[in-house]
């Protein structure tokens, strides 16, 4: 059984950094990965970025060249570093563990998944 716990999520302006974070605990298997997906009002699940115990990471073209994710592999803890944030970052994000490293869509079912931290950013 997994535990994962988002935070850092708020309220900040266009242009601002965020970091959030994710403690996991429990089996999260050292050959799979761990990520960050959203989720914002009416639309589905999208995959952000994924990381590898080794360090290797997956991005979405929409982020990759905003934010980062980061892994402390000792606790288990994950990090997205957010920067120059836009209205359309709002969203719930959430954090997963054991999930594929190859891809970034959203597969019900598969990994295991934190409650979510809001996000708003306002213009």
């Amino acid at each position: 059984q997994v535990h994962l716990q988002e935070s850092g999520g708020g309220s900040v302006q266009a242009g601002d950094s965020l970091t959030l974070s994710c403690t996991g605990s429990g089996d999260i298997y050292t050959n799979s990965c761990m990520g960050w997906f959203r989720q914002a009002p009416g639309k589905e699940r999208e995959g952000l970025a994924t990381i590898k115990d080794t360090g290797t990471t997956l991005y979405a073209d929409s982020v990759k060249d905003r934010f980062t994710i980061s892994r402390q592999n000792s606790d288990n803890t994950l990090y997205l570093q957010m920067n120059s944030l836009t209205p359309g970052d709002t969203a719930v994000y959430y954090c997963t563990a054991n999930y594929f490293c190859d891809r970034l869509t959203y597969s019900k079912g598969v990994g295991s998944w934190g409650q979510g931290t809001q996000v708003t950013v306002s213009s």
